[in-house]
């Protein structure tokens, strides 16, 4: 076993903890509490990518980032009809004031308060349960994605996208995630079918790592920040949450389940 392969394991863990601490008693809150968190990180994303994109717009980073935490809490709050322009404005602000990559930054933007807007909704109107779902789901499977790969290794999942992921550690992920799978649907009594639900919840948070993957590769940069050490930024450790809670709500829409 290498030292260098695990050298960052105690920052990474400590790290964890730290979100983990604040990120369940955010959870457990709920309401108002719950949706500044969200706003709060969901700002700090846009911050992030307008850095990561054009890193020379100090301020307009800080005003989009301020403009996305307030579009996200006031979408929850508004009726249907004025939910998506308020889900599209730093966005669309946005593309008018940087300079390069604005369809990135477009899509990138319109996700991330998308997201935040998914995170509010299966809290405040999923439940609590559904939350700890999705939130067990994804930590499942980053961590046991990390800790397959770097004991298997083996054949790289998108060496030119994400050089660091392999198969073994992507596998590991569906599997942790059906375990996490396995004991709520026991709990709750949704039957095996949740199982797979799980694992493509799994799926959809690795999807949503390997897109910010790519988007880092394109731009050049290790990670969006260096804000969580250990870990990145906010963007680096949100992405597959912000994919799977896109997965979420979609199923929502289709099988309308009720609240955990």
């Amino acid at each position: 076993m290498s030292e260098g392969r695990w050298s960052d394991l105690t920052t990474r863990v400590l790290s964890a903890a730290v979100l983990v601490i604040i990120g369940a008693i955010e959870v457990w809150l709920g309401g108002l509490w719950f949706e500044a968190f969200i706003a709060a990180a969901c700002g700090l994303m846009t911050w992030e990518l307008v850095r990561m994109i054009d890193p020379g717009q100090r301020g307009v980073a800080l005003q989009l980032a301020i403009l996305t935490g307030v579009a996200v809490v006031l979408s929850f709050h508004l009726p249907p009809l004025y939910k998506l322009p308020f889900l599209l404005a730093p966005a669309l602000v946005g593309a008018g004031q940087i300079s390069r990559a604005r369809g990135i930054y477009v899509l990138f933007a319109f996700w991330i308060a998308a997201s935040g807007l998914g995170f509010i909704s299966i809290r405040e109107n999923m439940g609590f349960g559904w939350m700890v779902w999705l939130i067990l789901v994804v930590v499942a499977t980053d961590v046991a994605g990390y800790f397959v790969g770097k004991t298997l290794g083996g054949p790289k999942f998108w060496p030119k996208v994400s050089p660091k992921k392999t198969w073994s550690g992507t596998i590991g992920g569906w599997v942790a995630a059906a375990l996490v799978g396995t004991i709520f649907a026991a709990y709750v009594g949704f039957g095996v079918a949740f199982v797979l639900v799980s694992v493509l919840a799994s799926m959809a948070s690795q999807a949503g790592d390997i897109v910010e993957s790519a988007a880092k590769r394109k731009f050049g940069v290790k990670d969006s920040s260096q804000l969580i050490p250990g870990h990145g930024g906010f963007l680096d450790r949100f992405d597959g949450m912000m994919g799977a809670a896109v997965f979420v709500l979609l199923a929502g829409l289709i099988y309308a389940p009720g609240g955990m």
